[in-house]
């Protein structure tokens, strides 16, 4: 867990929401119906979804998610031509430790 790369993440108001709406997907997204109900990707959403969530650009949307994937904070899978993104709770879990004890 690099906690810089958490704590950067972090400092973005609409980053820090997406995380807090992926906590509760179904309802603050409803259902996915372009990932395969085969799939083991509980509490995926869109990209697209996101997106349209949060009225900003797709590329903006985009680079957020990637700076949050890269921070371990976001899990993400492709299923055709959609992306779908969910929280890695692992990692959040370590996080919310690392504060509770070094800070």
């Amino acid at each position: 867990m690099e906690t810089m790369m958490i704590f950067k993440a972090l400092s973005n108001d609409t980053r820090v929401k997406i995380l807090e709406w992926l906590k509760k997907p179904d309802e603050n997204f409803g259902p996915q119906l372009y990932l395969p109900t085969d799939a083991d990707f509980k509490g995926g959403i869109c990209v697209g979804s996101i997106q349209e969530k949060t009225g900003l650009a797709q590329s903006v949307i985009s680079s957020y998610l990637m700076i949050m994937k890269k921070a371990e904070l976001l899990e993400s899978r492709r299923f055709g031509q959609w992306t779908y993104y969910r929280r890695n709770e692992e990692t959040i879990r370590k996080f919310a430790d690392y504060i509770k004890n070094k800070m």
